[in-house]
């Protein structure tokens, strides 16, 4: 389902960087959105992503308009590849929402450089 949605369908996609206990359920996910990041978790159709220690399982969490769905997804060959480095909420783009799916990096991994000519 996630690896072929069609980002349309979302008002929002959001992940949180670091790691999160995939033990939680939809309140303990909810809590962790509403207390430390004070974003409306009742937007319908924003889904916001999680990923634990290991990187080959996510949970999501999605206000439909009348309950919340939480989804789980296990990965049996590969990884997602996932900001570790902080405990930001990121928003995603359809390419980036697409690429994190797929198991590629969300961030792009070769930048531009100016090189110091003055030397």
């Amino acid at each position: 389902m996630l690896k072929d949605a069609d980002h349309s369908y979302f008002a929002g996609v959001y992940i949180v960087c670091g790691y999160t206990d995939l033990h939680f359920g939809i309140d303990s996910l909810a809590a962790i959105i509403e207390r430390r990041f004070h974003m409306n978790l009742f937007v319908p159709n924003t889904l916001f992503l999680f990923c634990g220690r290991s990187s080959t399982k996510i949970k999501g969490l999605l206000w439909e308009g009348d309950g919340f769905l939480l989804l789980y997804k296990r990965v049996e060959s590969g990884h997602f590849t996932w900001p570790r480095f902080s405990n930001d909420l990121r928003s995603l783009s359809a390419e980036q929402f697409h690429w994190l799916m797929q198991g590629f990096a969300i961030d792009p991994v070769i930048h531009d450089i100016t090189p110091d000519t003055s030397t």
